[in-house]
């Protein structure tokens, strides 16, 4: 901010001014328009950061303010159309993990997809929010040796952590199990390469 300033020749209490009063109005903006979303497909995760000092350091650090430390921010996307649906900045309880899918499901027209990874703290928060009007799976990333591979290096496998009744197991390569019919998680085409039991695994899934 400061060289902002500096480049605009104004003050760095104009900047952070303008970036607050910015940061409001988005806010308003989102919460008085993203309603009524006509999803299918949503996926929840969260990003980590820190204010001031990372958590691990706060007994060392100096003048820390109170809400120093790890922050979270909670995002819900839908993966056709990378619409962030809700958003919830905060810890990483299960409190937080309330909150947020009772906005999510506030926000939510209609019955989705909803994928998250195993953070336990979902399952309480969806099961409240959504009850049994959720298609729900968690997609926990696995890693082992490649086949035929670099010794040593590492390809991901995918794993539905089981959370429920209609649990569906794979019947080869990693377990893969799915809470209430999922389908195949939109973010799979993230890996540049896919495992041959990955392959058959969302090919079984679709």
């Amino acid at each position: 901010m400061r060289s902002i300033s500096r480049v605009a020749d104004v003050s760095i209490n104009t900047v952070t001014k303008l970036l607050v009063d910015a940061g409001q109005t988005c806010l308003a903006l989102h919460d008085e328009l993203v309603r009524d979303v006509k999803s299918a497909n949503v996926q929840c995760d969260e990003i980590w950061s820190f204010c001031y000092a990372k958590q691990g350091n706060l007994p060392k650090a100096t003048n820390a303010p109170l809400d120093s430390g790890d922050v979270w921010t909670w995002t819900a996307i839908d993966s056709d159309t990378k619409l962030i649906v809700s958003y919830f900045v905060a810890d990483r309880t299960t409190h937080s993990a309330i909150q947020f899918t009772d906005d999510l499901r506030e926000r939510l027209a209609g019955r989705v997809q909803l994928t998250t990874d195993g953070h336990r703290a979902y399952v309480r928060a969806v099961e409240g929010a959504f009850g049994d009007d959720v298609d729900y799976a968690q997609l926990v990333k696995l890693y082992g040796p490649t086949p035929g591979g670099v010794p040593g290096a590492t390809a991901p496998g995918l794993h539905r952590r089981p959370q429920g009744r209609r649990d569906r197991q794979a019947r080869q390569g990693p377990d893969l199990h799915v809470l209430r019919g999922a389908r195949q998680p939109h973010h799979a085409h993230v890996d540049a390469s896919v495992h041959p039991a990955d392959e058959w695994l969302l090919k079984e899934d679709r």
